[in-house]
């Protein structure tokens, strides 16, 4: 590995620290699902009760946000929400770091919820009608609304870089002072504000969604002369 991070290197194509521990993540949280849904019964085994138990609270958060979305937005969300969880407590295994610790991993989340907004969007209202909220009440407004969209995008990508490269240095510096005896409540801490951050990146993603389901709604009615 060089001291950018790399891996291995395909010609254009770099295999990083952040790729190698994505690809680690994606196998094992493949490999779980397959275990515990093989055998699906109306008793369900206590890791079957534990899934359903994470779908359900999944599909609830939804429905807080979203209402009568959860079957259309939780394979996104709930994808969104579980790579993180994992993502984020990488850091905690000796030898590998966050993924999300680096700003092209937070960045391709980032634009991963950018084109999930827009994709619901336009599925729900329409190319025309969903653009048209663009320039409601006034086009002047357009450039703001553009400006608007990308900065929270960048947003999203460089607050759960932040946190969780900050939470990881600290994590090193407490082991390099303490060495083994590191005490089990900042540990403890770690995984806290490490599911906190995953919980809020989703949250805002769905409310990002949230929005660009129902903008065609807003449309519709400022153009409404009834209303």
């Amino acid at each position: 590995m060089d001291e950018n991070g790399t891996l291995l290197r395909l010609g254009p194509l770099l295999i990083t620290n952040a790729v190698a521990t994505t690809w680690g993540i994606m196998a094992v949280l493949v490999l779980a699902c397959w275990l515990v849904t093989r055998r699906l019964a109306l008793s369900p085994s206590r890791w079957q009760s534990v899934l359903e138990g994470a779908v359900l609270a999944m599909q609830g958060a939804i429905e807080d946000i979203a209402p009568g979305q959860s079957q259309r937005l939780l394979p996104f969300v709930g994808s969104l929400w579980i790579y993180l969880v994992f993502a984020n407590l990488a850091g905690l295994i000796p030898g590998l770091h966050s993924p999300t610790g680096q700003l092209s991993v937070t960045s391709g989340l980032a634009l991963l919820v950018f084109a999930a907004t827009h994709w619901f969007g336009i599925r729900e209202a329409g190319w025309l009608p969903y653009l048209r909220h663009y320039v409601q009440p006034n086009p002047i407004l357009l450039p703001f609304n553009v400006i608007s969209e990308l900065s929270r995008t960048l947003a999203l990508a460089v607050r759960l870089f932040g946190n969780i490269m900050s939470l990881e240095m600290a994590a090193l510096l407490v082991l390099l002072v303490a060495g083994l005896l590191v005490p089990v409540p900042l540990l403890m801490l770690h995984v806290v504000e490490a599911l906190v951050q995953a919980y809020i990146f989703g949250v805002l993603a769905l409310v990002y969604i949230a929005g660009g389901l129902e903008s065609h709604a807003a449309v519709r009615s400022d153009g409404d002369p009834a209303s």
